[in-house]
């Protein structure tokens, strides 16, 4: 089955992707703010770096609409109102987002793209799909890390890496502070879940 673009679900559905990954961008930028507050700026790093990536998710689907170009679409929708001053319960509302995302939601609308004959439109939204497991997932374990209080502190001995400088530390423990730029504790991240980390103490 065949529909034309302009009259079909799947135009609809992308503007409300494209809708739905704007406000995540927002939301995570509201988030970042409120951990760099309260000095827990890896996690203002981990949702700065999760908002960056929802902001080309939004992207690739406004792009998809690039033959409707000057016109608009009319949309209806629900979207989370995550207000809170409790990081934790803002990681796992984003959890919770992101998985609701990957499925059953992004699932739905590849599966309707492809039904209206948009394989290049399904195909974006399976792809997409699973980099929100990703992020389910990567909220989930910052979450569970903060909850239990292991955030900074760790059962066996680790590599922590500052973010602001990059020096890297072995311990129990991250540093109360930053041995080279003086940066707190709050900056510091085991080594194997820093961007581009892996076994730097080789």
């Amino acid at each position: 089955m065949t529909v034309e673009f302009k009259n079909s679900e799947t135009l609809k559905n992308l503007m409300r992707a494209f809708a739905g990954e704007s406000q995540a961008r927002n939301r995570y930028t509201f988030a970042a703010s409120l951990c760099r507050q309260q000095k827990l700026h890896v996690l203002e790093a981990v949702f700065q770096f999760t908002a960056s990536q929802e902001k080309e998710h939004a992207e690739i689907f406004y792009n998809h609409m690039k033959e409707l170009a000057g016109e608009t679409v009319h949309i209806d929708g629900g979207y989370p109102v995550d207000i809170t001053n409790d990081v934790p319960q803002l990681l796992r509302r984003a959890q919770h987002n992101e998985y609701e995302e990957f499925d059953p939601v992004y699932a739905a609308f590849a599966d309707t793209a492809k039904a209206e004959g948009f394989p290049e439109i399904a195909a974006s939204f399976r792809q997409i799909a699973r980099i929100e497991q990703t992020h389910g997932n990567r909220f989930g374990q910052f979450a569970e890390l903060l909850e239990t209080g292991r955030l900074f502190v760790s059962d066996v001995k680790c590599g922590w890496m500052c973010l602001n400088c990059g020096h890297i530390q072995e311990g129990l423990e991250a540093p109360k502070a930053c041995p080279v730029c003086d940066h707190d504790q709050g900056f510091f991240i085991r080594l194997e879940m820093a961007p581009y980390g892996g076994n730097l103490l080789k």
